[in-house]
């Protein structure tokens, strides 16, 4: 009876454990999370995984610092006398060394400058993997926007013809229309879905690579809420071309990183021809019973002869290491130069473009349409003509959506390249 009572609980347990799982998971699929850029901004340094590694980057090159700093431990000795012949007493012997390593040519202040500028360094990698985070994750969030806003014109459109469609099956039915209109209005629905459908697998990717930017629960719906308000702005012309360029030069982290790998070149350079001085070894003997006389006391120092090998590889390298990071250095002032100036051109053509639309045409076009849809169930206009109109629609809004998307993006990417917030929206 026992054993029964425990089966039923455990069978009650088992059933509400996965009711509630299924019913968490189902309220999991469906959450939404609405948020603005700023908010996504927020979320995205605060939890971002690839941030927080680099970070502990920088701790580890802190630490060599430490490592840097501190002094060779001496070296001990002791040795025990055991047996010896003809001499009973022999574990009487003993004798005990004690020895210091001494570094030359500042070779410890050498290391801790290239631990310290290896802090620098880590530091320089971290800002630069935050632009470009930063950049990646606010073209995300644009680009769900926009393309939310194109989905919702198929998701009209198809709502429309669906019920368009179940009409005529009815009136096809009747015998009062022909088939090939039935066709012709099923052609073009199951156009728009496949469309949509693809729509939805680019809007998906996206925002899958931007959930994990910001550390979002997988299962949950980002919904990007934008005041996009660039109509009739001319924002980038109000920036001169060189105040961005000099930006660039003294916000880019890359450069920054660029810049200081040939200072830590030179110092390692002054590493390697310091290493070509020897070192010396300075040491303290005892010997109980030495062979001089009982109590022995020296001292001696060791050090190479620098005869053969003074480092004359790790020199060169090091000087070759020296001239390859600035040929760095100019190579990505240059690549900065014309990434600017390309981006320059397309932002000011995509801000006149977009601006020699009349800003009433997207309010009239959805006017349009609307009235489109109620002569044609008047029978005010054909079939035909009707499709046509939705087919213009649908292209000019999905064309004007695009086109403000790549306007926002030409400003971000401004933004990435100069290393600074100019064109935030």
């Amino acid at each position: 009876m026992f054993n029964k009572l425990v089966r039923v609980l455990i069978f009650i347990q088992t059933v509400y454990l996965v009711n509630a799982f299924s019913a968490n998971a189902q309220a999991s699929v469906n959450d939404t999370l609405k948020l603005t850029v700023k908010q996504a901004e927020d979320q995205f340094i605060k939890n971002n995984l690839q941030l927080i590694i680099q970070r502990y980057n920088i701790d580890n090159a802190s630490a060599q610092i430490i490592t840097a700093r501190l002094f060779n431990n001496p070296d001990f000795s002791f040795s025990n006398g055991i047996y010896a012949n003809d001499v009973p007493n022999a574990y009487n012997e003993q004798s005990f060394s004690i020895s210091q390593l001494f570094t030359t040519a500042g070779k410890r202040n050498k290391n801790i400058q290239l631990a310290k500028i290896g802090v620098e360094q880590a530091k320089y990698q971290f800002f630069d993997l935050l632009r470009t985070l930063k950049f990646t994750l606010r073209n995300d969030f644009y680009s769900i926007y926009f393309q939310e806003q194109s989905a919702k014109v198929y998701n009209e459109e198809i709502s429309s013809l669906q019920k368009t469609l179940a009409a005529f099956k009815e009136q096809y039915a009747k015998g009062n229309i022909a088939e090939k209109e039935l066709l012709r209005i099923q052609s073009q629905l199951y156009s728009l879905q496949a469309e949509y459908n693809g729509l939805q697998v680019g809007i998906d990717t996206v925002q899958s690579e931007f959930k994990i930017l910001i550390k979002a629960n997988p299962n949950t719906y980002v919904d990007p809420q934008a005041n996009y308000d660039l109509d009739g702005k001319d924002i980038v012309a109000t920036v001169p071309y060189q105040k961005l360029l000099d930006s660039a030069y003294v916000n880019r982290y890359d450069l920054k990183l660029a810049k200081i790998n040939i200072d830590y070149n030179s110092m390692n350079l002054q590493l390697q021809k310091a290493t070509a001085i020897p070192d010396f070894s300075l040491s303290l003997n005892y010997d109980k019973l030495g062979a001089y006389g009982t109590n022995y006391l020296g001292a001696g120092i060791e050090f190479n002869l620098p005869f053969f090998n003074r480092n004359q590889g790790g020199i060169k390298q090091a000087r070759i290491a020296i001239d390859q990071s600035k040929v760095q250095l100019q190579s990505q002032q240059n690549q900065l130069e014309s990434d600017l100036a390309t981006n320059y051109k397309g932002a000011l053509r995509l801000e006149k473009l977009y601006n020699s639309f009349d800003p009433q045409f997207k309010q009239d076009f959805n006017h349009l349409i609307q009235e489109v849809f109620k002569n044609y169930e008047k029978r005010n206009i054909s079939l035909l003509e009707f499709l046509d109109f939705y087919d213009s629609y649908k292209t000019n809004t999905i064309q004007l959506n695009t086109l403000q998307l790549n306007r926002i993006t030409s400003l971000e990417q401004l933004n990435y390249v100069t290393g600074t917030p100019f064109f935030n929206q």
